[in-house]
This record gives C-alpha cells, structure tokens and sequence, in this order.
C-alpha cells in the first residue's frame, strides 16, 4: 500500500509540474502578444487598459479593440482544436487523427461559405459556428461511412486517406464558390486561410458557448473513454455503452471544431502536435490530460500567431500557414513510426 501510495502522490506531482509549466507559459505568450507587435506599449499601459479602459487613449484602443480579441480568439481555437484532436485519436484509436486531416475544418470551412453565398439566415452572424459544426459533422461522418467500407472496415490508413480526400473535395467546392461569388470572397478572404488579424470581439463571445459544450461533453465521457481505451469488450464489461460513447466523442469533436473554425478560420495540425508532446496521455484518457492538451493547444497557436506577426514584419504571414510548415513534419514523423 505504501508504494502505491508513493507512485500515486509522484504522479500527481508529475501532472501538476505539467500543468503548471504549460499554464506558466501561456499566461507568458499571452502577455508578450499583448504588449508587443508593430508598437510595442508598456505593462503599465496595459493594465489601465484592462481596469480604466479610456477610449480617447490610442494604446488603449489598440490592446482592447485589436489585440486582445486575437488573442482570445487564439486561446479559444487553440484549446478546441487541441481537445479535438484528442477525442478523435482517443475514439478511433489512431493517433494520426487530426480535424484537419479527417475534414472536420474543410466540412466547418465549406458550410460557412455556402451560408455566406446563400445566405438563408439574417442572424448567420449569431448562429455561425453551429453552421460550421454541423459542417464539420457532415463531413466527418461521410469520412465514417466510406472509410467503414469494405470487408476489412474502418483501418486507420483508410480513414486518413479518406479524409485527404474528402478534405480536398470540399476545397475544390469552397474555391468554386468564392470564384464565382466576389462578395464572399471579400467577406472571407482572410478567415479562410487561417488567421487572427480578422478575429474581434463578437465572433469570439458568439463561438463561447458551443465551445463550452463541447467542452462540457467531453469531461462528461472522459472516464467512459478511459475505459474504451482498454479495448470495447472491456468497456462493454465495465458498463460503457461503445456506440453511444462514440457518437457522444464525436459530437463534441464536431462543437469543438466549429467553435475554432468560426473564431479564427480552418487552421490544421494543432491537435496532432499538441497530443503528440506528451507521453502517456492516450493510455489512460482523464480530465488532467484533456487539460494539459487544451492548454498545450492554445500555447501552441499563440506562438505561432506571435511567429507569423514577427517574422517578416512589418507584413503578416498567415498563421494557418505556420502551423502547417510545422504539422506536416510531424504527420509525416507519427506516420513512418506508425508504419515500422
């Protein structure tokens, strides 16, 4: 009993040393994009900004209006990509899993823009990252279904495949779209490649609440996944219902996605890295690893949004750009490991 004792509390040392650098470099990331870009405005400033916000200041104005809202929108697409990805590598059991690659961000991207061209709302504005979750859903479930195809059914190299092909699909209608309609173009020019500069306040606030399910959904099922994770006839023994567990999974994926598709644009190969960093985590799913992987995720795109600002300035790169010149080494890495 002691040394059971004893491995429990190192552990639980362990996860809390995690937790606390992850968060602690966060929290740095965050102040640094705060205070520092084309005008770089002191700490001082930024905390009356924060507590005695005067709108006549110019600062002020640039930390409330401009900065702070891509920041938020940062955290929030971060975290959810992030949990999405890992909800998805933990149900499927593959750990090459990732909503960019399995077409959730093409299906959310695709439904946006064909409610934009035909808009069949007035107040898309407020329902948009349910449309891009529905979107998501869609076509992540038609990935499902030909992907379960064939005597052999749902194999991790077909799903992949799968969903780069289907991903590729709903890019080609997407283009078509915006080629034909300039208005929406215009409208979604930069929110299609991946970006914060468009984020504001309003977008961030309205993808809250389905991120917040998403979230909620997730902490409901993590001890029914932690099961799953031994195997379905296990989970079967243990009481989980598999089906139901897997839809409940993806389901949140799907909210979780359209939340950071809506905020910020399709921006990939966040909850491949973000799970890929860390040992252990897909044995034995819980709420700790769901949180070291949300937080990772968000610390993850703050950097890169920070790279794309400072790379080249005084222009911007596209921080969806970033992301993709670091993830696909990493696909390509988790791939050929997977293939040995």
């Amino acid at each position: 009993m002691s040394l059971s004792a004893n491995t429990k509390t190192t552990q639980q040392c362990s996860h809390t040393r995690r937790l606390g650098f992850i968060t602690a470099l966060v929290i740095g990331l965050t102040a640094l994009h705060l205070l520092y870009g084309a005008r770089s405005i002191p700490i001082g400033t930024l905390a009356q900004a924060l507590f005695h916000y005067n709108p006549h200041d110019f600062d002020h104005r640039v930390l409330i209006s401009l900065r702070l809202p891509r920041v938020l929108a940062m955290l929030l697409a971060g975290s959810c990509l992030a949990i999405a990805g890992y909800l998805l590598q933990i149900t499927l059991r593959n750990r090459l899993s990732d909503p960019h690659l399995l077409g959730l961000n093409a299906g959310a991207s695709l439904a946006v823009v064909l409610v934009t061209a035909f808009p069949i709302a007035p107040l898309f504005s407020m329902v948009r990252p349910l449309v891009a979750s529905v979107g998501a859903a869609l076509l992540f479930s038609l990935v499902l279904v030909i992907a379960s195809a064939g005597k052999k059914g749902l194999q991790p190299l077909k799903l992949i495949f799968c969903g780069i092909a289907f991903s590729a699909l709903a890019g080609a209608i997407t283009s078509t779209i915006l080629i034909l309609d300039e208005d929406t173009l215009d409208q979604l020019r930069f929110w299609l490649i991946g970006d914060g500069a468009g984020a504001n306040l309003h977008t961030v606030l309205i993808s809250l609440p389905f991120a917040g399910a998403g979230l909620v959904l997730s902490l409901l099922i993590m001890p029914q996944l932690s099961a799953m994770s031994l195997g379905d006839a296990m989970a079967k023994g243990l009481g989980a219902s598999v089906q139901k567990i897997r839809f409940m999974s993806l389901l949140a994926a799907a909210l979780l996605t359209g939340s950071a598709v809506s905020a910020v644009g399709p921006i990939g190969f966040i909850g491949l890295i973000s799970a890929a960093l860390w040992r252990g985590i897909h044995s034995r799913p819980s709420a700790y690893s769901l949180a070291l992987v949300a937080i990772t995720g968000a610390a993850i795109l703050m950097a890169a949004d920070m790279a794309a600002i400072s790379l080249f300035a005084p222009k911007e790169l596209p921080t969806g750009a970033l992301t993709g010149l670091v993830g696909a080494p990493v696909f390509l890495w988790i791939f050929v490991r997977r293939m040995r």
